[in-house]
């Protein structure tokens, strides 16, 4: 009898249980009925529900044990105990993981070729929930919230750069994309003193590029006899035919291209006597190198052998290149390969020719520019004309 009532308070507990169960998933059904995100909430009440049905499953295994070895029962206890903390820390793991919201800030203009990316706005929200973060070459940001800001919350974004107007962009905590705008402070037009703006035309860049290229410098000839009497048996006296019967004789040649050169190229040609009972013994030369050579097998009369090779240098040189870079509106985008060298950028000012060289932080006296360096050392600039310039 004693069994039979622990067994049955056993299963009250355990039906309790799944009672309190079935009650998380109507409301987690409720959630997901709403407009407004509570993913997080949900996130949480499912991971709740996980930890109960684990706590289920425990009991039951307590139960089935319930006539076995009392050691067996502490095991499965601590087991239990065990997997609870690590379902709840999993729980508070995705609960108090912060938000990070993602975007990228542009140049307000109804051209959208115009709509260039403005590097180093900061960006922050407001009611303090949230750090300061800068906006990279390609206007991107990530901006982490604070703990405890949850989705569908309402908060202010802020944009700031001394250039560019000051933007506060009311919004809702979601995973959408926040692509923002940001009008110049100094648009495009004439001085405010009414002097018209400098002009700057004929832009373009120049620079070199280290190249590798073989020459041609000369040949290597020589020619060399594989001296034999035919039609003498061989008698298995080395060297011999390729079936052994008649007695065979070697001759070889080699070449030497010299220092720093190599030989491509190289052949082999019979050009006198019985040439067909030959054959090459060695190839020392057909990949090319510095020191190429080759051995002959002739089992017939005394044969004559041509054995020549181009020679090539390896040279290096500088290629200077011209690129023209891309215009829109007030911004002059252009980029240029990791081998690059000795860059710079001319360009016409105000009917000047003027060359400017492009360091790794370029500074122009008629725009502010901005580099970012790729994975394979290519670099992408782009330059804003300052106020009281323009283009032509």
């Amino acid at each position: 009898m004693l069994d039979f009532a622990r067994g049955r308070s056993a299963l009250t507990f355990v039906t309790c249980w799944s009672s309190s169960r079935r009650e998380i998933l109507l409301e987690l059904a409720d959630l997901a009925r709403t407009e407004i995100d509570y993913r997080r909430e949900v996130e949480s009440l499912r991971q709740e529900s996980i930890v109960r049905a684990a706590l289920s499953a425990l009991l039951k295994l307590l139960l089935m044990a319930s006539g076995t070895r009392p050691w067996i029962i502490w095991v499965a206890a601590g087991f239990g105990m065990a997997l609870v903390v690590a379902l709840a820390a999993v729980a508070t793991h995705y609960i108090r993981r912060p938000i990070f919201l993602k975007g990228a800030v542009l140049q307000q203009d109804a051209d959208p070729r115009k709509q260039s990316p403005i590097t180093n706005v900061e960006v922050s929200a407001a009611q303090d929930v949230s750090a300061t973060v800068k906006s990279d070459f390609s206007g991107y940001f990530r901006l982490g919230l604070r703990r405890g800001v949850k989705r569908g919350q309402s908060i202010t974004l802020q944009f700031r750069h001394p250039d560019f107007l000051p933007v506060d962009l009311p919004e809702v905590v979601s995973d959408q994309l926040y692509i923002v705008h940001m009008m110049p402070l100094h648009p495009d037009v004439e001085t405010e003193s009414g002097q018209p703006n400098v002009v700057v035309a004929n832009v373009f860049v120049r620079y070199s590029i280290e190249t590798t290229a073989e020459v041609n410098v000369g040949a290597g000839v020589t020619t060399f006899q594989v001296v034999n009497t035919g039609n003498v048996p061989c008698h298995q006296h080395k060297p011999c035919s390729a079936d052994d019967k008649w007695k065979a004789a070697i001759g070889s040649a080699s070449l030497d291209a010299g220092q720093g050169n190599v030989f491509e190229n190289a052949r082999v040609t019979c050009i006198a006597g019985p040439c067909p009972f030959t054959k090459i013994e060695s190839d020392n030369f057909s990949q090319g190198g510095r020191d190429i050579r080759v051995s002959v097998l002739n089992w017939s009369d005394t044969t004559t052998f041509l054995f020549q090779a181009e020679v090539f240098r390896q040279e290096i040189s500088d290629i200077v290149r011209e690129s023209y870079p891309v215009i829109f509106g007030r911004a002059l985008n252009f980029s240029l390969p990791g081998a690059a060298e000795g860059p710079t950028l001319e360009a016409e000012i105000d009917g000047t020719n003027i060359v400017f060289p492009l360091g790794p932080s370029p500074t122009l006296s008629w725009a502010v520019c901005n580099v970012r360096v790729g994975k394979d050392q290519s670099k992408s600039y782009r330059c804003e004309l300052k106020p009281g310039y323009r283009f032509r």
